[in-house]
C-alpha cells in the first residue's frame, strides 16, 4: 500500500480524524512498528501537514485531548511536542544549523554514498527504506533511527550527508528535528549517546520483514563533536504597527495564517507567498517535497484570499516580495516567525533591502512557540514536564 500526501488542510483534518481513535493506548503499544505494506497504520501520518502547519500543534493536541485524557494519550502527545523541543532547542542554539550546513556542503557524494543512497548496498532492510524515501518522500520515524545508526556506524558514512539526504527526500524535512535526530543517533546531541540499530529490534518491529543479522555493527563508539554553543535568548517576535498600509506574506513554515489575520485585525491590503525548498540543501531536493510545498501554499492562498487582499506573487525569489512590495507602496510586511532553517535565512537577507525602501519587516511569534521554546534548554525530559502547562488552555477547552 503506497501512502500519499495530498497537500490541503481538507486531507491532513480526514487523516486526523481518522487517527483520533487510535492516539491512546493502541498507539502507545504499537507505534514504534514499521509497516509500510499496510500503510504505517500506527501512526499518524501527519507529519507532512504539522511540518509546515497545514495543521498546527494546538490543532492536532485539541483534537486528542477532545476524546482521551492527557495520561491516555500522552505518548502521542509527547510525539507531537518532540517537535515543538526541537525547534526550541536549535532556535536558542541556531549556530547548529549553519555548522551542520556548511559540513554537509563540504562533503562531495563518493560511491558509497550514491550507493547507500540508491538502496544497493548489502543490507536488505537498509535498501528498501532508501527506496521508500525516495518514492513516497516519507520514512516511518523507528526506521528513520534504524536507516541512520546503520548509514554511521554499519556504512561509516558521514552522518551530515545522511541528514542532507533526508533533507532532500522528505516531505516533513525540518530543519531542527532532522539535523538534531542525526546529531542524536550519532552521540553528537547527547554526548556519548549514541543509537545502535540491532537485528533483534528490527526484526521485532518490522513484523520479521526484515532480519540483518551480522550485518550490522553494534559494537561502534559513539561519535564525537565540539561543545554545544551557549544558548541565546528565546525570541520574542515582534508586533504589527496599527494603521500603515500592510502585506502580508506566507511561507512554508506556517500555512494557517488565521492567528495572524486576527492580529491584524482585518487591516490587510494584500498577499504573498514565498516558498524556500531549494535552501533545504546544496543539492536538488525532490520532486515529492517541491510538489508538496507548492500545492500546500496554493491551498492557503485558496481557502484565506478572502481575508488577505489583493493577491500578490507566490515565488521562490526573495527580490520578487521586494519589488511586489515596493510597487504595491506597502508600509510593512507582516508574517509568521520563521523557526531556524531556510525560510529564517531568506527572510534575514530581505531585510535590509526593505527598510532601504522604508518597509518594516515585522515577525510575529505564535503564542504557542512563545510558551514553549523558552523551555527547551536541555533534554526532552525536563522539557516534557511542562507539557501540561503547554496543553492545559486545549483540554479547558475540550471539557
Amino acid at each position: 500500500m503506497k501512502i500519499s500526501f495530498p497537500p490541503t488542510r481538507t486531507a491532513a483534518l480526514e487523516r486526523l480524524s481518522n487517527f483520533v481513535p487510535k492516539a491512546g493506548r493502541d498507539y502507545a503499544a504499537k507505534r514504534n512498528y514499521d509497516l509500510p505494506d499496510q500503510g504505517h497504520p500506527h501512526v499518524s501520518l501527519l507529519s507532512p501537514y504539522l511540518r509546515h502547519r497545514l495543521l498546527t500543534e494546538e490543532d492536532i493536541l485539541e483534537a486528542t485531548l477532545r476524546r482521551y485524557a492527557l495520561g491516555t494519550a500522552e505518548k502521542f502527545v509527547q510525539e507531537v511536542c518532540w517537535r515543538t523541543y526541537w525547534k526550541g532547542w536549535l532556535e536558542l542554539r541556531p549556530s547548529v544549523w549553519s555548522d551542520y550546513r556548511q559540513h554537509a556542503a563540504g562533503i562531495t557524494p563518493n560511491d558509497a554514498i550514491k550507493t547507500a543512497e540508491a538502496g544497493r548496498t548489502d543490507i536488505a532492510a537498509f535498501n528498501a527504506w532508501a527506496q521508500e524515501l525516495v518514492e513516497t518522500g516519507y520514512m516511518h520515524n523507528h526506521a528513520r533511527m534504524w536507516f541512520a545508526s546503520i548509514w554511521i556506524f554499519t556504512l561509516g558514512l558521514p552522518w551530515a550527508s545522511g541528514a542532507d539526504f533526508f533533507m532532500r527526500h522528505l516531505i516533513d524535512g525540518d530543519p531542527a528535528s532532522n539535523t538534531l535526530g542525526w546529531r542524536w543517533v550519532a552521540g553528537i546531541q547527547t554526548p556519548g549517546k549514541h543509537y545502535i540499530a540491532r537485528s533483534s529490534n528490527i526484526s521485532k518491529y518490522t513484523d520479521g520483514r526484515h532480519n540483518p543479522e551480522w550485518r550490522l555493527n553494534t559494537q561502534a563508539e559513539p561519535l564525537s563533536g565540539p561543545p554545544h554553543p551557549a544558548r541565546r535568548a528565546a525570541p520574542e517576535g515582534a508586533e504589527p504597527l496599527p494603521g500603515v498600509k500592510t502585506g502580508v506574506l506566507l511561507h512554508e513554515d506556517d500555512l494557517s495564517p488565521g492567528w495572524l489575520i486576527e492580529r491584524l485585525g482585518g487591516e490587510v491590503f494584500g498577499h504573498a507567498s514565498l516558498t524556500c525548498t531549494n535552501g533545504r540543501s546544496h543539492l536538488p531536493v525532490s520532486d515529492h517535497v517541491t510538489s508538496f510545498v507548492n500545492g500546500a501554499v496554493d491551498d492557503s492562498v485558496s481557502r484565506w484570499s478572502g481575508r488577505l487582499g489583493k493577491t500578490g506573487p507566490i515565488t521562490t525569489r526573495p527580490d520578487h516580495i521586494i519589488d511586489w512590495a515596493r510597487s504595491e507602496g506597502l508600509e510593512q510586511i507582516v508574517t509568521a516567525y520563521a523557526p531556524v532553517g531556510p525560510t529564517a535565512n531568506t527572510l534575514r537577507r530581505m531585510r535590509p533591502a526593505l527598510q532601504e525602501a522604508g518597509i518594516e519587516l515585522v515577525e510575529v511569534l505564535r503564542p504557542w512557540d512563545a510558551a514553549a521554546w523558552p523551555h527547551a534548554t536541555h533534554g526532552f525530559f525536563r522539557f516534557k514536564k511542562v507539557i501540561p502547562d503547554l496543553v492545559a488552555h486545549l483540554t479547558s477547552k475540550a471539557a
